[in-house]
């Protein structure tokens, strides 16, 4: 501190001459303790022990202020709006859906009618235990079941070329109308989708993916999953009835006619839950949001006015905006 022109005198015990002091000094009684004074110009500074403490961080400068030109719309501009205004790849065609609905339902029709094809061989079967069938009866069982087996796999080719083909348009109409990039290839999805017991895991979570870009996981959730258990359970009991093909006694060739009843049931049922499943996305256009949120002004017509007498409901103390 600098020393001040009229400061009092400071104490002679801090003098730098060394001699005594003079007599003008008054002192102070014995029983009273006072320490001296300092010179002018001078502090008594408490200093911890140690070393220095850390000089403190000088927080970054957070820059200018932004401004604006407009007024920031976040969260209030349409969804739709944003995708179509941003540029996009052409997105790609797939079946319509009277298409998809037309080849599920005659899938389902083959499948069922194979399978009863099967139950009635299977009472044949039984029938020629006791009775000679007739030659015309036998073959015409025996080719009928083969034409309905090969009915069955032309159904069953047809429903998942379809369905896939309907699968890839409808992810790149989702991801082109939401501006995000599809992480999947065409060539994978079509891998995923076909090659056995890989398209197990692969396609449900295909559609999982699309139903979670759309925001209708919630609601298709119990769909999928139904789809998912009824496709593993056919699964399993066409691999139990191919193995189970090549018998050539009478026992195994009717254990064999049961498994094929089972397995073109459980097949007809895992194309009817994959058709609800469709019927969950075609219910909700891509082009159409789940939620559409509208910007009302106070002065809009379609807003009700408010009572003169109503009370507010900000706490007292608490911003309006809060």
């Amino acid at each position: 501190m600098a020393p001040l022109a009229d400061a009092p005198p400071a104490d002679p015990r801090w003098s730098s001459h060394g001699g005594p002091p003079t007599a003008t000094v008054s002192r102070a009684p014995a029983w009273q303790r006072t320490p001296p004074r300092l010179p002018p110009g001078f502090r008594w500074i408490a200093v911890r022990p140690g070393a220095a403490p850390p000089a403190p961080r000088r927080r970054r400068p957070l820059g200018p202020t932004p401004r604006y030109a407009v007024i920031p719309r976040w969260g209030l501009a349409d969804r739709v709006e944003l995708a179509r205004a941003t540029a996009q790849a052409p997105v790609k065609t797939g079946p319509s859906a009277a298409t998809v609905r037309t080849t599920l339902f005659l899938s389902v029709l083959v499948l069922a009618f194979a399978a009863l094809v099967y139950v009635v061989r299977y009472v044949l079967l039984v029938i020629n235990r006791n009775t000679l069938l007739n030659s015309v009866v036998a073959g015409a069982a025996d080719w009928l079941g083969v034409l309905a087996s090969v009915a069955a796999i032309i159904a069953l080719i047809t429903c998942a070329v379809v369905l896939i083909r309907w699968l890839i348009a409808r992810r790149a109409a989702a991801f082109s109308h939401y501006a995000l990039p599809e992480h999947r290839s065409v060539p994978a999805l079509w891998a995923g989708c076909l090659v056995p017991f890989a398209n197990l895991l692969w396609a449900p979570v295909y559609v999982i993916e699309l139903a979670t870009i759309e925001n209708h996981y919630a609601r298709l959730q119990r769909p999928i999953v139904l789809w998912w258990i009824a496709w593993i359970f056919s699964y399993v009991v066409s691999i139990f009835a191919i193995a189970t093909s090549f018998d050539t006694d009478a026992q195994g060739i009717a254990n064999n006619t049961v498994l094929m009843v089972f397995a073109y049931l459980f097949a007809a049922a895992a194309v009817a839950t994959v058709a609800r499943v469709f019927e969950g996305f075609e219910r909700k256009p891509v082009q159409r949001p789940a939620h559409r949120w509208v910007v009302v002004t106070p002065d809009h017509p379609d807003r009700p006015a408010a009572p003169a007498s109503a009370a507010p409901v900000e706490l007292s103390g608490q911003e309006p905006a809060a």
